[in-house]
């Protein structure tokens, strides 16, 4: 198996009959050897009967179905799980992407020697509010952040070797950072190449304006996992000790002043340093057992998924 395509989808059975023929013209002519995956992230249009009608007449085509939408990194976890190519490919069910890319990405993986390829849709046909300038910043904040230098890190066309996708873990809303994910976990041969990007052709985006605000706050979540994730006890603990000492210095002044420079003056528990004292203890303390536990965690984690398959063809 040479090409493995992964499409996760969500309400898209107008474009699917046309994704599939165009992907098949794609692969015939070049001669590939392929599957191709669809994830049904609970749709509730009628893809789920045209993707049984595809997987009964094309013995290439896979489709798994979620009993309800839990989100485009779980329906990547599950069609990465089932991919057997030795390329594998992702792209979206709405026919922005253009499945004639393909044979490039193939090369740069198989031959150029990449573990992925992401895409990057330099000319875009979106809304210039809702996603192009949020697009720009969100993606500007991701290279500073992360260190991986892509203009489009959310493009759903990207190429991976077998090895990236069998060794990542794609959860919550990460399927956005899959290239920090890839780098963090040591394939470190990531390029981009510039891919076409079509009008969108039927039905509407999923996607609004809110989704930037949740990926910087996940982009937080993966700097700090990318830099602590594996021992979260250098972070918490080096606050939780300064926070500690801070607090034990102003004790020890507090004391040193009412026992030998002031014996007269006010009572320990009448100076407000008292409290600042007291409060930085207590969180310094906090932390600590925080990156304590988070230790512990990290090293008893388990390998877990949170969705449920409701049915799967021609697996």
């Amino acid at each position: 198996m040479q090409l493995s395509i992964v499409i996760p989808l969500l309400n898209e059975q107008e474009s699917l009959n046309e994704l599939y023929d165009w992907i098949a013209q794609v692969m015939q002519s070049n001669h590939f050897l392929y599957e191709v995956i669809f994830i049904d992230d609970g749709s509730t249009d009628g893809s789920w009967e045209t993707l049984t009608q595809l997987s009964t007449s094309h013995k290439e085509v896979k489709a798994i179905r979620f009993f309800k939408n839990f989100g485009k990194s779980q329906a990547l976890h599950a069609g990465f799980k089932e991919a057997q190519g030795e390329v594998v490919i992702t792209m979206d069910a709405d026919l922005q992407d253009n499945p004639e890319e393909i044979p490039e990405l193939y090369h740069l993986i198989k031959n150029e020697g990449y573990d992925l390829v992401s895409g990057w849709k330099r000319k875009r046909y979106d809304s210039v509010i809702t996603k192009n300038l949020p697009s720009k910043l969100f993606n500007w904040a991701a290279r500073r952040t992360s260190g991986v230098r892509l203009h489009d890190f959310n493009c759903g066309l990207k190429a991976y070797r077998r090895s990236v996708v069998k060794n990542i873990e794609v959860s919550g809303d990460m399927h956005r950072y899959i290239p920090v994910l890839a780098k963090n976990a040591g394939f470190s041969k990531i390029g981009e190449k510039v891919v076409k990007h079509q009008a969108r052709k039927y039905g509407k985006t999923k996607f609004g304006i809110s989704r930037f605000i949740i990926g910087f706050l996940d982009l937080t979540t993966i700097w700090f996992l990318s830099k602590f994730g594996r021992s979260p006890m250098h972070f918490f603990g080096a606050v939780g000790v300064f926070m500690f000492l801070v607090g034990f210095g102003f004790s020890v002044y507090l004391g040193i002043d009412k026992l030998f420079l002031n014996p007269g003056g006010r009572l320990i528990t009448e100076r407000p340093q008292f409290y600042l004292a007291l409060i930085a203890m207590v969180i310094g303390t906090q932390f600590f057992l925080a990156g304590f536990l988070g230790e512990i965690i990290v090293r008893r984690r388990k390998d877990t998924t949170n969705y449920r398959i409701q049915e799967t063809l021609n697996a």
